[in-house]
Formats: C-alpha cells, structure tokens, sequence
C-alpha cells in the first residue's frame, strides 16, 4: 500500500512538472510576439538560453541551497520512494526557471545575451532559491516566526507570490533600471514600432499561460490542499527523512500548505 501511495505521489507530481514545463512555451511565443519582428528569432533563443542555464544552476547550488539536498548524495537517498527526490527537482525546477523568463518578457529588446544569462545564473543559484527555502522550506525559521506572531503560518498558492510575484518584483526592477526599449520610441516621445509584432504568437502565448495556470491551480484548489487524498495520505515533500511505517514526509510542495 505504502509503495502504491509513493508512485501516486511520484505521478502526481511529474504531471505537474509537465504542465509547468509547458509553461515555457507561452513564456516563449508571449515575448516573440511582443518583440519588433527583426527580434523575434533572439527572443525565442534567449527564453530556450534562460531554461538551459537555469537547470545548471539549480541543479548544482539552487536546489541544495533551497532544501539541504543535493545530487552529489548517495544514490540510494535520491532514488528512495520511487525516486521522488528526482521528480520533485524536475517539479521544483520548472518553478525556478519561470523567474528568468518572467524577467526577460520585461527586457526584451533590452538586454545583451551573455550578462542576461549571468543574471539568470545568479537568479536560480542563489537569490530564487533563498525566498523559496524560506517559505516552501521553512528555512531561517520564518515560517516558525510567523506561526508565533500571527498564529498562523504564509500560505503560497500555486506558486504566486514565491515564483510570479518575485518575477514580477526583479523584472519592474530591471525595467527601471534598464529603461525604454532602443529604437521603439524617439527622442521625441513618438513610438515608431507599435506593438505587438505578430498577433497570433502573442494570442498562442496568452493563451497557454493561461490554461496552464487554470490547470494547475485547479489541481492545487482554492484551499491548497489538493495533496491531501481520500487515502489520507498527503503528498511527501522531504528529503530522505523517514518516519516509522509512514511514507517520506516534510515541508509541502509549492501549492500546498507551507
């Protein structure tokens, strides 16, 4: 019974990844279709550049940085219950890489190739992966701090403060920081480029955005408490912990209850 609910568990949080992952795609046809035509094929490479270099970045310091687990521990502790440290990485991945593509749908047309990977790599590696430890993690104690003051503790749903409005935060920063977009607007004031570029890639964008996120709060619910089973179990989400005759258990998965 208890390996049927750690494969349930597993499957559970693959399909997530997937829709997650599919994500990426409306990431990508979102910025193509908002850039100036000229700039389209660059802004697909950057989107594809961002997700590669965001898994070398979690994978060697943002996930052990995030959970105090890596992948250079033994074999046996990252293929425990089904191998569920493994899927949860692919889960938690696809969560991480969304702060670089959030931030370069705000830069497009604004930033060099190579010092937005370098953001991308410090995002992911360090920064992301401290404001995710804390809340999804417990990390430094701050859920414990809130749970004293206010009684209870930060509820994350689907992701929405911890990934979209950390993104959204870093890329109103950027933005700022960087200014207009070169060759769109004249020392005028006048736009000479109206946006956006190609309608169809903007609406195909739009549009898996937004089914994936109606897909995926839908599997969280409005309570955040999609993990919890009929069978009562409720989704692992530790790290090589064990407790007597149960399954691996610890702090939740993004959606849940922190």
């Amino acid at each position: 019974m208890e390996a049927s609910q750690a494969g349930t568990d597993v499957l559970f949080i693959l399909l997530g990844a997937i829709m997650v992952l599919a994500m990426h795609a409306g990431f990508a046809f979102l910025e193509v279709g908002t850039v100036r035509e000229k700039n389209q094929v660059n802004a697909l490479v950057k989107i594809i550049s961002d997700f590669a270099m965001s898994t070398i970045a979690y994978f060697f310091l943002g996930y052990g940085i995030a959970y105090g687990m890596g992948f250079f521990d033994p074999a046996e502790a990252l293929t425990f219950n089904n191998g569920y440290e493994l899927v949860k990485f692919f889960f938690l991945l696809t969560f991480a890489a969304a702060i670089p593509a959030i931030i370069s749908g705000g830069i497009a047309e604004r930033a060099r190739f190579y010092p937005q990977l370098a953001a991308t790599f410090a995002l992911v590696a360090l920064i992301y992966p401290l404001f995710e430890g804390m809340v999804w993690n417990g990390n430094f104690g701050l859920q414990a701090r809130l749970e004293q003051t206010f009684g209870v503790t930060f509820h994350d749903f689907a992701g929405s403060v911890v990934v979209h409005a950390m993104g959204g935060w870093l890329a109103l920063t950027a933005v700022l920081l960087l200014g207009p977009r070169h060759g769109r607007y004249g020392r005028d004031g006048q736009i000479y480029a109206h946006p956006p570029s190609s309608i169809p890639f903007l609406a195909l964008g739009a549009w898996i955005l937004t089914g994936g996120l109606v897909r995926l709060q839908r599997d969280v619910g409005p309570d955040g408490r999609s993990g919890q089973r009929s069978g009562g179990g409720e989704l692992a989400h530790g790290h090589g912990r064990r407790r007597a005759g149960g399954p691996v258990r610890g702090p939740q998965r993004p959606g849940l209850r922190a």
